[in-house]
C-alpha cells in the first residue's frame, strides 16, 4: 500500500513539475487556472491539452501548450522553423470562425519556454481515440483508453469534417494541406473540429470562380514537424507539386479509411524515399484491390474508393460528399439539426422537439447526454420553448444515473421548478414527479420539489388541481412521511373545503383514500376521519367518497378503527350520512354493508375482550384461594398458634382459654386473605413473615414439664393458729437460712389461690430452662400505721434456678401481717382475687400476664390482682419469645370471688382487728 502511494506521488509530482515548468511564465497564465493533462493533438501530436478554467467567469477551457524542450535537439535553424510553423497554424485558426473548426478562446501566447492558447473545452484528438497515445500523460487516462466510437458519431463525425473542409473550400478558398488523425479534435460534447492550418494554402485568386492554389516542393531534410503528414497527403502533392481541394478530399479518404481500420491510412509511406513510396503507391492505388476496404461500410465503400481515386477530378468534392446517403442516418441528421438550431424559429424548433422522443432511444447515451442534451437545457431561457424542451430532458433523465441527473441534469432543472407559466410546464412536472423524486437529493426536494406540488394544489386552474389530486398517489410512497404529514394533507384537504368544484372536491376524497396506507394509524384517526366530518356538502359522490375512506381505513390492515371510534363517532356519522335523500339504493346498501362490518367487528372485540377479562377475574380468583389455603395448611404446619406454644411449653390444657382467643380448643376463625393480587410490599412482608416462621422452626424443641397445681381447699382456717404455726415454721428458718433483706425478693406465688388467707407457697410450674420468674408479692407485717402494703417485684430469671432447687420452702406469708405500712390499709375484699369470666376457666399461669405497672410499688387498691394477689401485666416485656399483641389481656370484673380465692367474711375482720388492736 505504501509503495502504491508513494508511486502515485511521484506520478503526481512529475505532472506537476512538468506542467508547472512548461507553462509558468506564459501569459496564459495570467487569465486563465491550467488544469490537469488530458490528451495530446496536433501536428506530430507535439500540443499537450491540458483543462483549465477562466479566472474571471469559470468558464471552462482547454488549454494547449507546445514545450519547446521537445525540439532542443534540432539545430537553431531547424528549431526555428518548427516554431515558426506552429505559430503560423495556430494563428490562421484564431482568423477562422466555424461551427466545424475548433473555436479559439485566447490567441496564441509566447514565453522562453513554451507556446500556449485556449481553445474550448477538448476531449481528446481523434488519433488520441483511435489508439495513438504519443505525448499522453502516464498512465493514460481510462476515458480515453475505453473509448469507443459508436456508428453515428462517426458518421456525424465524418460529416463534419466534410462540412468542414465545405467552409474552407468554399468559403475561405483555401486548402487544408494536412488533414489527418491528430488534427481532428473531438471537443467536450463529442463535436469534431478541425484544427491544424501549419500547412494551409490559400487561393491566389480568391475573386476568380477557379481558385488557383501554390504548392511547395516536399523537402526531405526538413524535420517532420516542419513538413505534412505524408501518409494522408494526396500522390500530386509529392509527385508533381501542385495540390487543390481536390487533395483535401484524398485527405478525408484516407481518414475515414483509418477511421474504420482502427486509426491506420492506406499505405505505410518510408519517409526516408518518400518520392519511391509514392510511386508506389500511385501504382497500387490505381489497382485497388477490394480486400484494402473491407472494413468501410457498403454504403460508403464506393465514395471512399473514388476519394482515394489517382486523378483528381473524379474524387468527389466536400459539398457532393455532406450529400451522400451514407449520411442520412436519422441520429446523424438529429445530430446535425440541433447544429443548426440557432438557425430556426420557434415553430420549427417546437416541430422538431414533438418528433425528438422517438428518436432519443435510438441514439447512444453517451451522444445523448454528452451531445443531445446540453442543446436541450440551452433552451431553458426560452420560456415558449420549454414545454416542448421538458419532455425530452425528462426523458434523458430517467437514463441517466442518479449521479449523472445531479451532475448534468439538476442544475438546468432547478430554475424551471419555479416557473409557473406557461401552465404546461408544471402538467410536465407533476406526471414525471415519481422520477423526480427518485432521482433529486432529499435537500432539493424540499426546497424545489415539493413546493412546485403546492403550488399545483392552490393553483386557481381546476384542472391543474384535479391532476394533481389524481398524480399525487402515483408518487406518494417517494413522499418523506413529515411532509406529507405536516404539507401535503392539510393542502389536500384544504382544497376539498374551499373548491366549489364537485370534481376536485371527489378528487381530494380519492386522493386522501388512496394515500392512506402510507400514513400513520393515529394520524388517520386523529386528523382525517375527523375531517370527514367538516365536508358540507351532501353530493352522492361526496357522500361515496367519504363512505370510501371510512371503508378503507377500517379494512385496512395496518390501520383498523378502534371499537371504540366506532362506537362514538364512525358509526353516529356514518349512519347520518347513510339515509340521506340524495343516495339511490345500491348507494344505501353500500353504507349499510359498511355499518353492518363495523357493527360486526365491534360487537366480536368487545365480547372477546368481556371473556378475556372474566377469564382472567376467575383465573386469579382460583389462583387467590389456592393461595389462602396453601398459606393456611403452610402455616397450620410450620408455625403453631402462639396459644399453642404457649399452652404446650407450660403445660396447658386444650381446654383452658389461651391467650390468643382459642376457647376449649375452639380456634377463632382466621382472617381472610386478599382476594385481590398481593402488592409488591404485602409480598415482601409475607417473605419475611415466612422466614421467620422458618427460623422459629427450625429452633430446638422446648420440653416443658408440667406440676401439677396446688389443690385449694374450701376449708376455713383458724388465723389464730396458723399464725402460731407460722412463727413456728419462721423460726426454724432464720435457725437454718442465710440472712434475708426485709422484702421477700423473687417469692414463688401459687398460680391458683389457696385456702391460706395470704397464699401458700406451691411452684408455678415453669420450665427450669425458661428462666422466668413470677412477680412476688412481698407484705410487711402490721407497723406503725397498722396498715398493709404490697410490693411487687421485677422479673428476677436468674433467680428462679435457685428457687426450684429447694423443695420444703417455708410459707412466710402470714408473717406479711406482722409488719407495718406506712401506706393506707388494704381491705381484704380488695386483696380477693378477681372472679373469672364465666364459662372459662383460669389458665394457672397467664393471668401473670398483664399490663406492666409504671411502679413496681404501688397501693393495692384499685389494681386488680391476678394469680393470688400478683398484679397483672408481668412478663410481657421481658419475653424475648412472646409478642404483646398476640395476647389477649382478660378483663376481670372488680370484686369477683371465685371459689378458689381468699374467703372475707365479717367475723375474720373482727378477730384481726382483736389480734392486732
Amino acid at each position: 500500500m505504501e509503495s502504491m502511494l508513494n508511486k502515485l506521488k511521484s506520478t503526481v509530482t512529475k505532472v506537476t513539475a512538468d506542467m508547472t515548468s512548461a507553462v509558468m511564465g506564459n501569459p496564459v497564465t495570467r487569465e486563465f487556472e491550467v488544469g490537469r493533462h488530458i490528451a495530446s493533438g496536433g501536428p506530430g501530436m507535439c500540443w499537450r491539452i491540458y483543462n483549465g478554467t477562466k479566472k474571471s467567469t469559470k468558464q471552462e477551457v482547454a488549454v494547449f501548450v507546445f514545450d519547446k524542450k521537445t525540439v532542443e535537439k534540432y539545430q537553431k535553424f531547424d528549431k526555428d522553423q518548427i516554431i515558426e510553423s506552429l505559430k503560423r497554424g495556430v494563428q490562421q485558426l484564431t482568423r477562422l470562425r466555424h461551427p466545424r473548426l475548433l473555436t479559439v478562446q485566447h490567441p496564441l501566447e509566447e514565453s522562453r519556454d513554451c507556446l500556449a492558447f485556449c481553445t474550448e473545452p477538448v476531449f481528446a484528438s481523434l488519433s488520441n481515440v483511435l489508439g495513438q497515445w504519443d505525448n499522453l500523460p502516464s498512465p493514460v487516462p481510462t476515458d480515453i483508453k475505453d473509448y469507443k466510437l459508436y456508428d453515428v458519431e462517426t458518421k456525424y463525425g465524418l460529416l463534419q469534417i466534410s462540412e468542414g473542409l465545405s467552409f474552407l473550400h468554399s468559403g475561405v478558398k483555401m486548402v487544408h494541406g494536412n488533414l489527418c488523425l491528430e488534427n481532428v479534435i473531438l471537443n467536450k460534447s463529442g463535436a469534431w473540429k478541425i484544427m491544424g492550418f501549419d500547412f494551409s494554402i490559400s487561393s491566389t485568386n480568391p475573386s476568380d470562380a477557379e481558385p488557383k492554389y501554390s504548392c511547395k516542393e516536399w523537402e526531405p531534410n526538413l524535420p517532420p514537424l516542419c513538413l505534412p503528414n505524408p501518409e494522408y497527403l494526396a500522390p500530386e502533392y509529392i509527385l508533381s507539386v501542385s495540390c487543390d481541394s481536390a487533395s483535401d478530399m484524398y485527405s478525408l479518404g484516407v481518414v475515414m479509411h483509418a477511421v474504420f481500420n482502427e486509426g491506420k491510412p492506406v499505405f505505410q509511406v518510408n519517409k526516408h524515399d518518400i518520392f519511391k513510396s509514392f510511386s508506389r503507391q500511385l501504382d497500387q492505388l490505381s489497382r485497388l484491390s477490394p480486400t484494402m476496404l473491407n472494413k468501410i461500410p457498403e454504403e460508403v465503400r464506393e465514395h471512399v474508393k473514388m476519394l482515394l481515386s489517382v486523378t483528381p477530378n473524379v474524387r468527389p468534392d466536400a459539398d457532393q460528399m455532406t450529400k451522400i446517403p451514407f449520411f442520412d442516418d436519422v441520429g446523424a441528421v438529429t445530430l446535425a439539426y440541433f447544429d443548426s438550431l440557432f438557425q430556426r424559429d420557434n415553430l420549427q424548433k417546437s416541430q422538431f422537439y414533438k418528433n425528438l422522443p422517438k428518436v432519443l432511444p435510438k441514439l447512444p447515451k453517451r451522444v445523448v447526454v454528452y451531445r443531445i442534451l446540453p442543446a436541450l437545457t440551452s433552451e431553458f431561457m426560452n420560456p415558449d420553448m420549454v414545454p416542448f424542451v421538458l419532455p425530452n430532458v425528462l426523458l434523458i433523465a430517467e437514463e441517466c444515473t442518479k449521479d449523472e441527473y445531479v451532475r448534468l441534469i439538476l442544475p438546468d432543472l432547478s430554475p424551471v421548478f419555479k416557473q409557473q407559466e406557461p401552465v404546461q410546464i408544471l402538467l410536465i412536472f407533476l406526471q414525471k414527479m415519481d422520477l423526480l423524486l427518485t432521482k433529486t437529493p432529499p435537500e432539493d426536494i424540499k426546497n424545489s420539489v415539493l413546493p412546485m406540488v403546492y403550488r399545483a394544489l392552490e393553483a386557481p386552474s381546476i384542472q391543474i388541481q384535479e391532476l394533481c389530486l389524481n398524480i399525487i398517489p402515483t408518487f406518494a410512497n417517494l413522499i418523506e412521511y413529515p411532509s406529507m404529514k405536516n404539507a401535503l394533507i392539510p393542502r389536500v384537504k384544504s382544497a376539498c373545503l374551499q373548491t366549489s368544484s364537485l370534481a376536485v372536491r371527489v378528487n381530494s376524497l380519492v386522493c386522501l383514500g388512496k394515500i392512506l396506507e402510507y400514513l400513520d394509524k393515529w394520524y388517520v384517526i386523529d386528523e382525517i376521519l375527523p375531517f370527514l366530518q367538516q365536508i358540507p356538502s351532501r353530493e352522492p359522490a361526496v357522500l361515496m367518497g367519504v363512505l370510501g375512506i371510512y371503508k378503507c381505513t377500517f379494512s385496512h390492515k395496518k390501520l383498523g378503527i378502534p371499537k371504540e371510534h366506532l362506537a362514538a363517532k364512525s358509526l353516529p356519522h356514518l349512519v347520518s350520512l347513510s339515509i340521506d335523500n340524495n343516495l339511490n339504493l345500491n348507494q344505501f346498501n353500500s353504507f349499510m354493508a359498511v355499518i353492518k362490518d363495523m357493527l360486526t367487528r365491534m360487537e366480536a372485540e368487545h365480547k372477546t375482550k368481556l371473556e378475556q377479562l372474566h377469564s382472567m377475574q376467575e383465573q386469579q380468583r382460583s389462583m387467590n384461594i389456592n393461595t389462602s389455603q396453601t398459606n393456611q395448611s403452610e402455616e397450620t404446619k410450620r408455625t403453631p398458634s402462639p396459644g399453642n406454644q404457649i399452652d404446650d411449653v407450660f403445660g396447658g390444657s386444650s381446654g383452658s382459654a389461651g391467650v390468643n382467643g382459642k376457647v376449649n380448643g375452639n380456634s377463632a376463625p382466621a382472617p381472610q386473605l386478599n382476594r385481590m393480587s398481593l402488592t409488591l410490599e404485602e409480598k415482601q412482608r409475607l417473605a419475611k413473615e415466612q422466614e421467620q416462621a422458618a427460623k422459629l422452626r427450625n429452633q430446638p424443641a422446648l420440653a416443658p414439664q408440667s406440676i401439677k397445681p396446688a389443690t385449694p381447699s374450701t376449708q376455713a382456717k383458724d388465723l389464730t393458729s396458723s399464725l402460731l404455726n407460722n412463727m413456728t415454721s419462721l423460726g426454724s428458718l432464720s435457725l437454718t437460712s442465710p440472712p434475708r433483706p426485709g422484702l421477700i425478693q423473687s417469692s414463688t406465688i401459687s398460680a391458683y389461690p389457696s385456702t391460706n388467707p395470704m397464699g401458700s407457697m406451691v411452684s408455678n410450674g415453669y420450665n427450669p430452662t425458661m428462666g422466668f420468674q413470677t412477680g412476688g408479692l412481698g407484705m410487711r407485717g402490721p407497723g406503725p400505721y397498722g396498715g398493709m402494703a404490697t410490693t411487687t417485684s421485677t422479673p428476677n430469671f436468674g433467680a428462679l434456678t435457685h428457687n426450684q432447687g429447694s423443695t420444703n420452702t417455708p410459707d412466710m406469708s402470714a408473717l406479711d401481717s406482722l409488719f407495718t405500712s406506712n401506706k393506707p390499709k388494704v381491705s381484704l375484699n380488695q386483696m380477693a382475687p378477681p372472679k373469672p369470666t364465666p364459662g372459662t376457666t383460669a389458665t394457672p399461669w397467664l393471668n401473670q400476664f398483664g399490663s406492666a405497672q409504671p411502679s413496681q410499688t404501688a397501693p393495692m387498691q384499685g389494681a386488680p390482682l391476678a394469680m393470688g394477689g400478683v398484679t397483672s401485666g408481668f412478663g410481657m416485656q421481658a419475653n424475648p419469645f412472646f409478642s404483646p399483641q398476640n395476647f389477649s389481656q382478660p378483663t376481670a370484673a372488680p370484686g369477683m370471688n371465685a371459689g378458689g380465692g381468699l374467703r372475707h367474711s365479717s367475723s375474720v375482720n373482727n378477730d384481726l382487728k382483736d389480734l392486732f388492736g
